[in-house]
């Protein structure tokens, strides 16, 4: 099950309809070129197309089963009591003193650059359930490192 926002879900829908309506039609057209180009045995052309073809056909199947199976998370009703999916957590590296600010999402949201992390990432797992003034040491790739939860809010 994938919980996301309703923006996130409404933009995976989009995409969705994107890749069925504009890139297949494209995958199918370029298979249909290749493969007039004569003797498909050895016809490079064609199989790549043909690959793409696959690789796009599982990320649409891939899609459908995340959409299929989406939850819409009530932003109005979450708590900023602990933790959870769609809290944005302002904490700070008890050794650096750096500050840091994240909102934890579904994975198809995930967006580094918008401070959205997927929560299947261990800072998010290690987050989870905590309190505003909860110290944490969460093992990253490089190491542990703690940090202290400031606030915890809902932006919807």
């Amino acid at each position: 099950m994938a919980y996301m926002s309703q923006e996130g879900y409404d933009k995976l829908v989009a995409d969705l309809q994107y890749l069925e309506s504009v890139e297949r039609p494209k995958a199918s057209a370029a298979i249909a070129e290749a493969a007039d180009k004569g003797d498909l045995s050895e016809n490079s052309e064609y199989d790549a197309a043909k690959e793409a073809q696959r690789h796009l056909e599982a990320r649409i199947a891939e899609m459908k089963m995340t959409v299929a199976q989406a939850k819409i998370v009530d932003v109005s009703r979450l708590s900023t009591e602990a933790v959870q999916i769609m809290s944005t957590v302002e904490m700070t590296n008890v050794k650096t003193k750096a500050k840091m600010k994240y909102t934890i999402v579904s994975e198809t949201e995930a967006n580094l650059k918008q401070n959205k992390i997927s929560i299947k990432t261990p800072i998010a797992q290690g987050l989870l359930n905590k309190k505003v003034g909860d110290e944490v040491e969460i093992t990253i790739p490089r190491g542990t490192i703690k940090l202290r939860i400031d606030k915890i809010s809902i932006e919807a």
